[in-house]
C-alpha cells in the first residue's frame, strides 16, 4: 500500500469538556509547521516545553505544552507535534485551526478516523493485530476486556501467531526441498517426522484459537433478549440481573411498550440483556404503541445470542407460549426461564431437557439468579482459566478457524505417505497466507480500510 506522506492533524482528545486537551499532528517532516507556530522558539525532542499558542496575529489561543517527537521514534514513525492545552470545545477549535493554518503551506490537512495508527502500521510501528488493540483498549467496557487489549497491544497475541508461522513455514520448507530433489528417494515422511512437527502445529493452533476465542467474548459479549407474554417478569429478572431499577415493573400487563437495554458484567463478559414488549396476539384490542413494540421485540430476537423464554411456574405453558416458541429463529440457543417460583412452590434449579434447559428462579426475590448467570456463561462457552487471553476480533477467529482446516487437510494428504507431497506443501501455504493475515504480513487494502475506518479522528 502507497503511503500518504501529507502531514497530518486532529484534536486526539474525546469531545467535551476537560481539564487537557490535545491537539496532534504528524508528518514526513514538521520542521515548517513548528516554525510557523513557534517562531523564534527550540522544541527539544522529546521534551516538555511550556509556552503561549498564539493566532497568526500573535494573540494568544492558551497556553499550555507543546512536545515534539522526532521520527522515527514517534507514535506514527513521522515527526509528530502534541499540543498540550485545556479541553475546552471552543479553545481546542482554535487551536486546530490555527495548526491547519500554520501547516497548509506544507499540505498539513486534517486526519481521517484512525489514521495516525493506520500510519504507526504501515511504518512498521505497530502490526495490524496490535493497531486493532489501541482500538479494543480503547472501547474496552470491562476490566477483562482491557487487560486483554493491553496483552495484545504489547505483542504478545502477534508473537504467538509469529511462532505459529515459522513452525509452517519450516515445515513447509522441508516439504518443498523433497519436492525439489525427488532423486534422492528419501521417505521424507518418516525421516523428519513430518507428521510429528505437523500434529504440534496444530495442537499449538488449537490453544491459540481456545484463547482467542474466550477473548472475543470479553470483546463482543453476548446479546441477550428476554422474550414471553406481558407480565411474566422480564422487566423484575432485567432488574434482578442488572442489580438496578432499570426497567419500570407494574402489574399492568404491556408496562414495557419498547426495548429497554442493560449491560451487565459476568465473570467479566459484557451481556447486552434488552427487555422487550410483552408478545400476545397482535389483535384489534391491542393499541398501535403495543403493536410496534411487539414487531420491535421479534426484529431484536433475530439479532439475539441468547433468547430468555420467561414463563410463570405457577401458570404452566399455555397456547401463546407454545406460538412463541414456534417463531423463534433457528440456531440460535433458548434458556426457559421458568419465574415466580416463590408463589409455585417450586425450588431454585436448573433442568437440562432436550429443547432446552430450564431453569426455575424468583426475580422479584433473587432466588435462582446465581444459576441463569452461571448457566449463560455456559452457553457462551466461556471457561475460567486464570491465563491471560488475546482480545481477538471475529476476523482474527475466522483466520484461525480456516488455517486449522487447511492444516488438517495437510494431515489427511501426510497420511497418504510421499504420493501427496504436492497437495501437502500447498494446504501448508495457504494455513500460512491466514496465520499472516492477522498480523497483517498479508493484507489487502480494503481490509486495512475497513479496520482503521473504525478509529475515532485523532487516533
Amino acid at each position: 500500500m502507497k503511503l500518504d506522506t501529507s502531514p497530518i492533524a486532529a484534536i486526539a482528545t474525546a469531545p467535551g469538556r476537560g481539564g487537557i486537551g490535545v491537539v496532534r499532528a504528524s508528518g514526513k517532516s514538521l520542521a515548517p509547521l513548528l516554525v510557523a507556530l513557534f517562531p523564534g522558539a527550540t522544541l527539544a525532542p522529546r521534551h516538555a516545553t511550556y509556552l503561549p499558542f498564539r493566532q497568526a496575529d500573535g494573540m494568544v489561543i492558551d497556553q499550555g505544552i507543546a512536545i515534539y517527537f522526532k521520527g522515527p521514534h514517534s507514535y506514527t514513525g513521522e515527526d509528530v507535534l502534541e499540543l498540550q492545552g485545556h479541553g475546552g470545545p471552543v479553545v481546542l477549535q482554535m487551536l486546530l485551526a490555527r495548526v491547519l493554518e500554520a501547516g497548509a503551506g506544507a499540505g498539513l490537512r486534517l486526519a481521517e478516523p484512525g489514521e495516525f495508527t493506520r500510519r504507526a502500521y504501515l511504518n512498521d510501528k505497530l502490526d495490524l493485530a496490535q493497531a486493532e488493540a489501541v482500538a479494543d483498549l480503547i472501547d474496552a467496557s470491562t476490566e477483562a476486556a482491557a487487560r486483554s487489549a493491553t496483552q495484545s497491544l504489547s505483542g504478545e497475541f502477534s508473537r504467538t501467531i509469529h511462532a505459529l508461522v515459522e513452525q509452517t513455514t519450516g515445515l513447509r520448507m522441508l516439504v518443498e526441498a523433497t519436492l525439489d530433489f525427488p532423486e534422492e528417494e528419501i521417505d521424507f515422511l518418516e525421516k523428519s517426522d513430518a507428521r510429528g512437527q505437523l500434529a504440534v502445529i496444530i495442537a499449538s493452533l488449537e490453544a491459540v484459537f481456545q484463547k482467542a476465542a474466550q477473548g472475543a467474548l470479553l470483546r463482543e459479549g453476548l446479546n441477550v433478549v428476554l422474550v414471553g407474554q406481558p407480565n411474566v417478569g422480564k422487566s423484575s429478572l432485567l432488574n434482578a440481573l442488572a442489580g438496578a431499577d432499570v426497567a419500570i415493573v407494574t402489574p399492568v400487563a404491556g408496562t414495557t411498550r419498547d426495548k429497554v437495554s442493560e449491560t451487565i458484567q459476568i465473570e467479566g463478559i459484557p451481556l447486552n440483556i434488552i427487555d422487550t414488549a410483552g408478545i400476545r396476539v397482535i389483535d384489534h384490542a391491542v393499541d398501535v404503541v403495543e403493536r410496534i413494540g411487539i414487531e420491535r421485540t421479534w426484529l431484536e430476537v433475530g439479532k439475539a445470542d441468547v433468547i430468555m423464554h420467561l414463563l410463570d411456574a405457577g401458570i404452566g405453558p399455555a397456547r401463546a407460549d407454545e406460538d412463541i416458541v414456534a417463531a423463534f429463529p433457528e440456531g440460535i440457543p433458548v434458556v426457559r426461564i421458568w419465574n415466580k417460583i416463590d408463589l409455585s412452590g417450586h425450588k431454585a434449579s436448573v433442568d437440562a431437557q432436550d429443547d432446552a434447559t430450564h431453569v426455575y428462579l424468583s426475580a422479584q426475590e433473587h432466588e435462582g439468579i446465581d444459576l441463569l448467570r452461571a448457566e449463560l456463561l455456559r452457553i457462551a462457552g466461556w471457561q475460567q482459566t486464570g491465563e491471560s487471553l488475546f482480545l481477538a476480533r471475529e476476523r482474527h477467529l475466522i483466520a484461525l478457524r480456516s488455517a486449522r482446516r487447511h492444516l488438517e487437510l495437510a494431515a489427511e494428504h501426510a497420511a497418504q505417505s510421499d504420493q501427496s507431497l504436492d497437495l501437502f506443501a500447498e494446504e501448508l501455504r495457504l494455513a500460512q497466507l491466514q496465520l499472516s493475515s492477522i498480523t497483517g504480513e498479508f493484507s489487502s487494502d480494503d481490509l486495512l480500510g475497513v479496520i482503521f475506518s473504525r478509529f475515532c479522528i485523532g487516533k
